[in-house]
């Protein structure tokens, strides 16, 4: 949990956009990597293993209706890097953030499917032969949303550059 708790956080965060459920998503994760931890063939594998649960789980929340749907969490919970103890100044640390911010909240606004992808393909630095597999799509469809999703991100980011520019 040490190891990677943090890590699948920021990846359910990337995919559920909202703090409370993706800390659930984790916790459900690890409790059925617990429960099957004899499924495991090769303990190498554990981090793609725990990530594949994790996506899962997030899967299964994005379906869930609740009553988040109706009241979403009013402080959006952002999910950033400790950056204590860098060597870095002020000013970068503040802009590595902001650009951090809003790279999240950028994909946050992309539909699930597109978040998905780009998570596992930019952030867990999965080939598009694992994401396939990890989704059970083919190949040429995760590549078709990693292009949509990289368009659509490059359309977000573009427009608040105009808006705040």
């Amino acid at each position: 949990m040490d190891e990677y708790g943090d890590m699948l956080l920021r990846t359910a965060y990337l995919l559920l956009r909202d703090r409370q459920s993706a800390e659930e998503a984790v916790q459900d994760t690890f409790i059925q990597a617990y429960a099957k931890i004899s499924q495991l063939q090769e303990p190498g594998r554990l981090r793609p293993w725990l990530v594949a649960i994790a996506v899962n789980r997030c899967r299964m929340k994005q379906r869930t209706w609740s009553w988040r749907s109706i009241f979403p969490a009013a402080d959006g919970g952002q999910w950033t890097e400790d950056t204590a103890g860098s060597s870095a100044g002020a000013e970068e640390l503040f802009m590595a953030e902001w650009h951090q911010v809003k790279l999240t909240d950028a994909i946050g606004n992309l539909d699930y499917i597109y978040r998905e992808c780009l998570t596992l393909y930019y952030f867990h630095e999965m080939s598009i032969r694992e994401i396939s597999a990890q989704l059970g799509t083919r190949e040429n469809t995760v590549k078709s949303r990693l292009m949509r999703g990289r368009q659509l991100l490059r359309l977000i980011l573009e427009k608040e550059d105009i808006a705040h520019g």
